[in-house]
């Protein structure tokens, strides 16, 4: 009787609903504070070996700063100027 009591109940929907808002809540803050991150193909240097690896180029991903505008930050700056 208590096993299908136990099954009954299922995880704790509640619990994991609200580390799923802090969670966003965090990721949303960080994204206001620190708004770009190190551009992925030049690793945040903004320049990158040329094919025959002799010499080096801007990296046309990030335009040579080597940054990235996060995700987060980009929804928000969408959603702002839809206003």
């Amino acid at each position: 009787m208590d096993l299908l009591l136990a099954a009954a109940s299922g995880p704790p929907v509640g619990a994991l609903t609200l580390l799923a808002i802090l969670a966003a809540g965090g990721y949303l803050v960080a994204a206001a504070v620190w708004p770009f991150t190190a551009h992925r193909r030049c690793n945040g240097t903004g320049k990158l070996r040329s094919p025959g690896g002799r010499a080096w180029r801007t990296c046309r991903g990030c335009k040579g700063t080597g940054r990235k505008l996060r995700s987060g930050r980009r929804a928000y700056e969408t959603l702002r100027s839809r206003r």
